[in-house]
């Protein structure tokens, strides 16, 4: 009995020949001319198609990672605005006055702000401070954000990205 292609019987034990017969190998397992043409012609494919797929996948890696630090700024400059308006409504004698309140801003960002050598310093405005019992201190905090390589890329288009975050809290 032969095989389906007309060959000799496939081993009982392995099949290997009908496996050679299958994947497109003669007899003495050389490539088909029909298969060889194709494999040839298609080789470059792969690379191209990567070329393509590359700079899409780059961009949505940087812009994730982007992202990332953006809302990491953003969590910091709300801090940032947050340990300034604690340290401004806290009972002590004297008072905190808007130079102690900047200060703390000040140093709270210059730790943990990621501003990969940007100059951009934080601009604090207060109102309260040195107030009684029960009156509101506000701190708010406004920060360029640079970024990384997408924002400096997207900020001339759309201007500057400005983080603010405001804190009010009661005097103590």
């Amino acid at each position: 009995m032969g095989d389906l292609i007309g060959g000799p019987m496939e081993s009982a034990k392995t099949g290997a020949l009908s496996l050679q017969l299958r994947a497109g190998r003669g007899r003495r397992g050389a490539v088909s001319p029909v298969r060889g043409r194709l494999w040839r012609a298609q080789r470059g494919v792969a690379m191209v198609e990567f070329a393509v797929v590359l700079p899409v996948l780059l961009i949505l890696l940087f812009g994730i990672v982007e992202m990332g630090l953006f809302l990491y700024d953003k969590a910091v400059v709300t801090n940032a605005s947050r340990e300034g308006a604690r340290a401004g409504i806290v009972l002590k004698s004297p008072k905190a006055t808007s130079t102690d309140v900047q200060n703390v801003v000040t140093n709270y960002t210059s730790n943990y702000l990621l501003t990969f050598g940007s100059q951009n310093t934080p601009v604090v405005t207060t109102s309260g401070t040195g107030g009684t019992f029960g009156q509101p201190l506000t701190v708010t905090v406004s920060y360029q954000y640079s970024g990384l390589a997408l924002g400096r890329m997207v900020a001339p288009i759309t201007g500057p990205i400005t983080l603010t975050a405001t804190s009010v809290m009661n005097n103590e």
